[in-house]
């Protein structure tokens, strides 16, 4: 499975971490940057991830700033982008389940790596359920 990944500033050492943990799995990650712990802004890189999953690079993608959301905003507003804040296991793997979602965020100041890179797994081995989901997914379309 090929994932993208993309951070600001206040979100590059999640993403580092999440980055690695994926490769070690044996995903295959497209990181769209930011690469250091300069300054960065978050929507350049939201844009920049999304755009990977839009024209069929990518089939997810992992996304982490200071608290995971301006960059999920920022990602929200892009058609055929949905994006959740896995801020707990449960809702890592509810926002696949029932919202189909094909990104998800992370905040670095309030979460711990180890927590993340479990729900970015989450995330990425939950199956979306479909049913009476799929009518409410149309809809937000």
């Amino acid at each position: 499975m090929k994932v993208a990944i993309g951070s600001d500033h206040a979100g590059f050492n999640l993403k580092e971490a999440i980055k690695n943990d994926l490769i070690a799995r044996g995903y295959d990650v497209v990181d769209v940057g930011t690469h250091s712990p300069e300054r960065a802004d978050y929507p350049v890189y939201a844009k920049a991830c999304a755009q990977e999953i839009l024209n069929g690079n990518c089939e997810f993608g992992i996304l982490c700033c200071g608290t995971g959301e301006g960059i999920s905003i920022t990602a929200n507003k892009i058609k055929g982008i949905r994006c959740g804040i896995g801020y707990d296991d449960e809702v890592s793997a509810l926002t696949r389940k029932h919202n189909n979602a094909n990104m998800i965020a992370f905040g670095e100041r309030f979460m711990k790596p180890e927590d993340a890179i479990r729900r970015a797994n989450i995330f990425l081995t939950t199956d979306f359920e479909g049913g009476r989901h799929a009518d409410r997914v149309g809809m937000m379309e």
